[in-house]
């Protein structure tokens, strides 16, 4: 009986001992052709033991990467791919360049900070107002994000007068007033949710009595037809 403790090292464990032992056969086989008819069979078993390679892109060439690799490299057979060496495997890879950007004001972020510059180096005066309003409103909805509450206008202005120097100012539009839940205002109708509430129920109230109104006159056409 062979034990486990007696066994060399599964490479792979998804493809099992059954098919190192195919793969390590194959490497004893003399014969060329032989060796490459019986290295497409294993490749072709390969594919059926692990049906969710085929999901994956270049499937095929990761079956025969894997041939190699359970071979440990010993394998003389002709890939339709490049075949992969030791040194290759074991290469390692180049450090990724992590990006240094330190925002000089972290609560609001680096994007931010490079729309300020942005619009500070706007020429057209209708632009650079409405990089400030939109920075401004950008503010205060972080503001309200984090604490919860609604912030005045002037400490918005002050602020952005801090970052900026001076150079920017907004406008107090309905664009840039602070947002919070429950609002409900309809910008394309201009006006914040109060208002525009109370005509909208206003014209539904007015609707429902004139929806009664003909239901009154129509039962009253009917009991006179009845006597």
């Amino acid at each position: 009986m062979e034990y486990n403790t007696t066994r060399n090292y599964l490479i792979m464990r998804e493809y099992g001992r059954h098919i190192q032992k195919m793969i390590e056969y194959l490497v004893t086989i003399e014969d060329p052709e032989v060796r490459q008819r019986n290295a497409q069979t294993v490749i072709e078993l390969m594919g059926f033991l692990n049906p969710h390679l085929k999901n994956v892109e270049d499937f095929r060439h990761k079956l025969w990467d894997h041939l190699f690799l359970i071979s440990d490299f010993k394998l003389e057979v002709n890939s339709p791919y490049p075949i992969p060496t030791r040194e290759t495997l074991k290469a390692k890879p180049e450090p990724l360049k992590y990006p240094k950007r330190y925002p000089k004001y972290s609560h609001l972020g680096k994007n931010l900070e490079l729309v300020i510059n942005k619009a500070l180096s706007e020429e057209n005066q209708d632009k650079r107002n409405g990089f400030a309003n939109s920075i401004a409103y950008y503010m205060k909805l972080a503001y309200n994000n984090w604490h919860k509450e609604t912030v005045h206008d002037d400490a918005i202005q002050s602020e952005m007068n801090n970052i900026t120097g001076g150079q920017l100012e907004f406008t107090n539009t309905p664009f840039v007033k602070s947002y919070r839940p429950g609002d409900n205002r309809d910008r394309d109708r201009g006006g914040y949710g109060g208002d525009y509430r109370n005509k909208r129920n206003q014209k539904f109230q007015q609707r429902n009595n004139n929806n009664r109104n003909d239901r009154n006159d129509r039962n009253g056409k009917f009991k006179k037809k009845r006597f």
